[in-house]
């Protein structure tokens, strides 16, 4: 019995190593199929506010109450939607792929539908953080960060989440995950943000890119196959292609 076991611990491991890896590139438009809305509107508004006031070390400073009041109602709105058929898509794909999700959403969709590799690139919304300490961070599930919340150095609680004009930590994990690529994937994300939208630059030459968004603008990426369509039917798609 001991040698059998051996020899399937062995054989995991064999095929493990032979698993080529996908890296996935995810925006808002996998979370927007499970009613999660996207991050600006036509003008140039994010539900109502202006981008400057709910997202920046300055709308912070100017009111610490607006911006916490704006992420716990989204906090909130997260906690009652469920992943759709192109997190589940992804996950499956672990049965036959080293899956490593980079995401810019700030949601937990892909954590809720059983995806192991996640790497948050722009913060993660059921988490606060110390407004000193960036190192002093604290899972707080779907409830709400009040005003007088504070951490162990006695500092107000803020989202955690990488606002515009702050550095971005995750950046070089993610450029690292980018250069191990076999096959990488976008999805739902218009490759016009950066630093995210860089990201493809890292990926090693003659990798095959796939994009899945139905609305896929022009762009110039050597060996891409555009799939046209939204997440959850365009990822069934890519796991036919991929067989």
């Amino acid at each position: 019995m001991l040698i059998l076991n051996q020899y399937v611990y062995i054989a995991k491991n064999i095929k493990n190593q032979e698993m080529k890896k996908i890296v996935v590139l995810t925006g808002a438009g996998i979370s927007a199929e499970s009613g999660i809305a996207t991050f600006r509107g036509a003008d140039g508004l994010w539900e109502g506010h202006r981008i400057e006031d709910v997202a920046s070390p300055e709308g912070w400073a100017k009111d610490n109450e607006m911006v916490l009041d704006f992420y716990n109602i989204r906090r909130r709105q997260i906690g009652e939607v469920k992943p759709n058929e192109g997190h589940f898509g992804l996950k499956a794909l672990e049965k036959e792929f080293d899956v490593q999700i980079i995401t810019q959403n700030i949601d937990d969709l892909h954590e809720r539908a059983g995806s192991s590799n996640i790497l948050h690139l722009h913060g993660e919304i059921t988490k606060a953080r110390s407004s000193v300490d960036p190192n002093l961070v604290y899972d707080i599930g779907y409830k709400d960060i009040n005003l007088g919340d504070k951490c162990a150095q006695d500092s107000q609680l803020r989202p955690h989440i990488v606002w515009f004009g702050e550095a971005v930590p995750m950046l070089d994990p993610a450029i690292k995950l980018c250069r191990q690529a076999d096959i990488l994937v976008i999805i739902g994300t218009s490759l016009v943000v950066y630093p995210a939208a860089s990201l493809v630059r890292y990926v090693p030459t003659n990798t095959p890119v796939y994009i899945i968004d139905p609305n896929i603008l022009e762009v110039h990426i050597p060996n891409l196959t555009k799939i046209t369509e939204g997440a959850s039917t365009g990822v069934a798609r890519l796991r036919k292609l991929l067989k």
